[in-house]
């Protein structure tokens, strides 16, 4: 199956959007593309360097830049970094280019799958729980207000999600 269009995933870290994003990248034969992973091969560093040399602001005009290029890319999927709803330039390239898929997940699963990542500069906190629930009372309203699907990721294997995903997209 080869939809027209492309998708793309949102939600907060650890909600699986990498992962989730190759395994739908397959089953659709899409090319799947990963928003932090292109920034990293753009610039030659990793996000922790980039948030050290340029801090959050730098890395999310750098995020906006490569979000409006990939958005224009026809039949991908593409998983973006958790905040990168918070510029209303990219909801907007999301939501008007694509079809866009809230990976929605709890700061307990998020915790389980993310706070001990060094990649993640926003996590490396005294309080990396305090941080999440702060992140997700903000970005939460963000993906709903752009997303096509809210699919929960909590306690389910990538295959059942990524199963969930394509019956909604052959429902279409």
């Amino acid at each position: 199956m080869k939809p027209s269009g492309s998708f793309f995933l949102v939600g907060p870290m650890g909600a699986g959007k990498s992962t989730i994003g190759r395994h739908l990248a397959r089953a659709l034969d899409m090319e799947f593309i990963d928003s932090d992973r292109d920034i990293e091969a753009r610039t030659g560093v990793d996000i922790p360097l980039i948030f050290d040399l340029e801090g959050e602001g730098g890395f999310r005009k750098r995020e906006q830049e490569v979000i409006e290029n990939l958005t224009r890319k026809p039949g991908i999927v593409l998983a973006t970094g958790g905040g990168a709803v918070l510029s209303s330039a990219n909801r907007q390239h999301l939501a008007s280019r694509g079809s866009v898929v809230y990976l929605c997940t709890s700061v307990a699963q998020q915790l389980k799958r993310a706070a001990h990542d060094h990649n993640r500069p926003l996590l490396q906190t005294k309080d990396p729980e305090k941080t999440l629930q702060e992140l997700m009372k903000v970005r939460d309203p963000l993906y709903r207000e752009i997303a096509d699907w809210i699919i929960e990721t909590d306690g389910c294997r990538v295959r059942d999600v990524v199963q969930k995903i394509v019956r909604h997209i052959e429902e279409m």
